[in-house]
C-alpha cells in the first residue's frame, strides 16, 4: 500500500576510520529503503574534550562521522549510552550540534534531564512517530540532571540473593529492578509521547554485555510497563550481540539488535587490550580471538535490521533483514541463499528458546517475518 511508511532499526554505530562511508558499503541500499531510521549512537563525534578518567574505553570519532550516517539515511538516533560522556562536555556538546546539523535528530540526552527526556517527532505519510532513549550502563555523572548535561536514566538496583540460605558460599540469584523514580518518569514520558504520536518507539540501552541470551530480570519488568503505557516497540542495544526477540501485546520487543556499523575495541584505544577492564570484559564469553583481524566472538557478528511496516498507524508487520559483519567491521546484508542468512535465523531461534520468548521466526524472500507464537 502506498500510504504504508517502513521504519528501520539497527544496533550500535561508531564509525572511525579513512573512509567511513565504506563501513556501509553493504547495508546502503537496505537502508534507503526506510522512510525514518533509526541506530543507537555508540560514540561521541569530535574533535575536542579530554577523556575522563573513568571511561573504560573512551570513544570519539572525527566530525566527518555526522554527515557520513546522514548520507546513510540515518533520521534519528539514541545517545543515551554508556559513551555519552567519554570525552567531557565539550565532546557531548559537539556530538549534538553536529548531527543536529547534519539533519540527524538525537534523542535521550541534553542540555538538561528536561531534554534528555524529550522525545524526537516526527511525521511520514500521516503517520506521527515519537522516540525516546533511556540508559541502564551509566559510568558516573553520564546522566543528566536539572543543571547538568548528560542522558536520560533508567538507573537499576541489583541485589544478590542467597538461594540456598542454609548453604554458607552457594552462588546467589541476581535480582535487578529498576529505580522506581527513573522508571515512573520513563513511564510518563511513554504516555505524553503517545499523546503526540500514533507510534511511540522506546530505545533502551541495557542489559547483560557479551552473554549469550541471557536477559536481566529488569528489562521484561521495563519492557512490558512501557507497552502497557502505550509504547508501540522497544528497540535495545549495549549487549554487542543479538539477543531474543519477544512480543507482548502485540508489540515487538528487541532486547539487542547488537553491534551494526562498529569499529573493533583497539580501534578506539590501541592500549584497551591490555587493560584490566577489558580482560574481564573477554572472560564473560570464551570465543574471542584475539589473533585475529576480526577479534570480537563471531556470534557479534550475526545482526540485521529490524524492519516495521506501519498501516494505519499500527505496526503491521515485523521483519529483521539478516546481516552479517565482516572482518573490516562492514555490516553486509544477506541473501536468504547466504550462509550466513540461516546462521542469523537459526541463533535468533536458538537465544529465544533459551530466555524462553515465543517468537515464531518464518523466511519469507530474503527476510525474517517475526509473529507472536500461537
Amino acid at each position: 500500500m502506498s500510504s504504508d511508511v517502513t521504519l528501520l532499526a539497527v544496533g550500535d554505530v561508531a564509525v572511525k576510520r579513512d573512509d567511513p562511508a565504506s563501513i556501509f558499503r553493504g547495508c546502503r541500499g537496505a537502508l534507503t529503503a526506510g522512510n525514518i531510521v533509526f541506530g543507537q549512537l555508540e560514540t561521541t563525534v569530535s574533535e575536542r574534550g579530554s577523556r575522563v578518567p573513568h571511561a573504560k574505553l573512551a570513544m570519539r570519532a572525527p566530525p566527518g562521522m555526522a554527515e557520513t550516517v546522514s548520507k546513510a539515511n540515518f533520521d534519528v538516533m539514541s545517545f543515551a549510552g554508556n559513551h555519552c560522556l567519554d570525552w567531557g562536555y565539550d565532546a557531548f556538546d559537539d556530538t549534538m550540534d553536529l548531527l543536529t546539523k547534519a539533519g540527524v535528530k538525537l534523542c535521550g540526552a541534553g542540555q538538561d534531564i528536561v531534554e534528555a527526556r524529550r522525545p524526537a517527532l516526527f511525521e511520514v505519510r500521516g503517520t506521527r512517530f515519537a522516540f525516546l532513549a533511556y540508559s541502564s550502563i551509566l559510568p558516573d555523572g553520564y546522566w543528566a540532571e536539572a543543571s547538568r548535561p548528560g542522558c536520560a536514566p533508567l538507573r537499576i538496583h541489583t541485589i544478590y540473593e542467597q538461594i540456598e540460605h542454609d548453604q554458607p558460599g552457594t552462588p546467589a540469584r541476581i535480582r535487578t529492578e529498576p529505580y522506581a523514580e527513573d522508571f515512573a518518569a520513563l513511564l510518563n514520558d511513554v504516555a505524553a509521547a503517545k499523546e503526540q504520536a500514533d507510534i511511540v518507539a522506546v530505545s533502551l540501552h541495557w542489559g547483560i554485555h557479551m552473554v549469550r541470551a541471557e536477559l536481566a530480570e529488569y528489562q521484561r519488568i521495563v519492557a512490558h510497563a512501557a507497552i502497557a503505557e502505550g509504547a508501540d516497540v522497544i528497540i535495545g542495544h549495549h549487549p554487542h550481540l543479538l539477543k531474543g526477540i519477544e512480543f507482548h501485546r502485540g508489540a515487538p520487543i528487541f532486547y539487542s539488535l547488537g553491534n551494526f556499523a562498529i569499529e573493533q575495541p583497539h580501534i578506539w584505544d590501541p592500549k584497551i587490550t591490555k587493560s584490566d577492564s577489558f580482560r574481564q570484559l573477554v572472560n564473560l564469553n570464551p570465543k574471542w580471538d584475539m589473533n585475529h583481524v576480526y577479534m570480537l566472538p563471531e556470534e557479534t557478528r550475526r545482526t540485521g535490521i529490524a524492519k516495521f511496516i506501519i498501516r494505519d498507524g499500527k505496526i503491521a508487520e515485523t521483519r529483521l533483514l539478516p546481516a552479517y559483519i565482516a572482518d573490516d567491521s562492514a555490516p553486509i546484508v544477506q541473501r536468504a541463499n547466504d550462509s550466513h542468512f540461516s546462521a542469523v535465523r537459526d541463533y535468533i531461534e536458538e537465544i529465544n528458546t533459551a530466555a524462553g520468548l515465543a517468537t515464531t521466526v518464518s523466511v519469507v524472500g530474503d527476510e525474517l517475518i517475526l509473529t507472536p507464537a500461537a
